[in-house]
């Protein structure tokens, strides 16, 4: 199937065309027939499926055929989780609308308001948002969601879990009652349903890849190793299998900070993302990685959420999750759109009940890395003064966190 048989326009199939776009991902395909007829889509798809292009093109031919006179007002607000996927999102927009009169913005929260402010005073059709800054500036008066015809909540279970649910329904209530919405989420828990039965009006349901879908065709390695040992293993990998670009996932914010740092002491040039940094450090670090001038860049994981990488061949577990499915996250960021990549992870002696939660989602083993140098040899896990088991990562993050309050 072709872009063409969705019935796109002629300007947004140039623009797709020119991003290198021909044939339509399996969301694309089931997503963007019925929000082209007007009606509301449930979307069950994670990052990296496409599902940007299945709600951005719709909204930017719809908007076309309509074509306000007068000042311009937002007609389509995109609301998702983290600042880092607001700006990809509003890219997109750019870059499917290019050769269309619409005109768009993104406002998020970690930077100064004023020229969010003066982009939304010149007018914009299309505002991507994250849930704080938009509540801000609509409670300043900066703003007006009072006719909004198309809504997309995106990445709907991630909002949840960053505490953003509340937000959200606080933002359904200043949006009209009759609206297009398309609604899109890696996973339904209940109260994610919730929000759907209570939102959307007969829908189009399009579900692609379950949760375990980017195991298949990437290639999963574990290497057993003490904590101590973690960085030096890493270093070394990144060097012996010539990494030219890898994303490593930690536990924390400090654990970032620090792996980074042993990389580049290490002569690996490496960078690292988290809530601490401040946007611009944020967006400069994700930048440098993009064009290459940065070969690790160091994630937490909701800093990570969301982030579409293109040619990212390895991810690193530094830290494997607790959340079984959040390893399947993780990986899923190598291996997009139907890509291979590899995934690495480093499993500790306290760490192996968290790789046999991991096993039991995925349906089989791990394969273990044999030979490295730095195998296994603290057959313990780490306890506090009490004798009580401690997660290691978790105490030297407190202290940490203290000193630079």
């Amino acid at each position: 199937m072709k872009f063409k048989e969705l019935g796109l326009i002629p300007p947004i199939l140039r623009a797709l065309e020119a991003q290198g776009y021909t044939e339509p991902t399996p969301i694309q395909a089931g997503a963007i027939p019925p929000a082209l007829k007007g009606r509301d889509v449930l979307g069950c798809a994670q990052t990296g499926t496409g599902k940007t292009c299945a709600f951005a093109a719709p909204i930017l031919q719809r908007l076309n055929a309509d074509v306000v006179v007068g000042p311009r007002y937002i007609r389509a607000l995109i609301l998702t989780p983290t600042r880092e996927l607001a700006l990809q999102i509003q890219e997109s927009f750019q870059d499917y609308g290019r050769n269309l009169p619409l005109r768009s913005a993104v406002i998020f929260g970690g930077v100064g308001q004023q020229p969010q402010v003066d982009k939304l005073k010149k007018g914009v059709d299309i505002l991507v948002a994250t849930p704080g800054r938009l509540l801000d500036l609509q409670g300043q008066g900066l703003l007006d969601l009072g006719r909004v015809e198309i809504f997309v909540l995106d990445e709907a279970d991630r909002m949840l879990d960053m505490g953003f649910i509340h937000d959200v329904r606080r933002v359904l209530q200043l949006l009209p009652e009759k609206k297009q919405t398309l609604f899109f989420s890696a996973t339904m828990p209940p109260e994610v349903m919730d929000l759907v039965d209570g939102l959307l009006h007969d829908p189009a349901r399009v579900a692609v890849d379950p949760v375990s879908s980017p195991v298949e065709i990437i290639d999963q390695k574990v290497c057993f190793v003490d904590r101590g040992n973690k960085s030096k293993l890493l270093a070394h990998l990144v060097e012996e299998l010539g990494v030219k670009s890898a994303l490593v996932f930690t536990r924390t914010k400090h654990g970032a900070n620090k792996v980074a740092g042993d990389l580049t002491k290490a002569g690996i040039s490496a960078a690292a993302i988290h809530g601490n940094k401040s946007q611009t450090a944020r967006q400069q670090a994700l930048s440098d990685f993009k064009a290459g001038r940065v070969r690790c860049l160091v994630a937490t994981d909701i800093a990570a959420r969301g982030l579409d990488i293109e040619e990212l061949s390895y991810v690193f577990n530094y830290n494997l999750p607790e959340v079984p499915e959040t390893y399947v996250h993780r990986i899923g960021r190598t291996g997009r759109a139907g890509h291979g990549g590899t995934a690495i992870s480093f499993c500790d002696f306290a760490e192996q009940e968290y790789l046999k939660g991991i096993e039991k989602l995925l349906g089989k083993k791990v394969p273990v890395v044999e030979d490295h140098p730095w195998p296994m040899e603290v057959l313990e896990a780490p306890k506090d003064a009490r004798g009580r088991r401690v997660n290691a990562e978790d105490a030297e993050a407190r202290p940490a966190a203290k000193e630079r309050r």
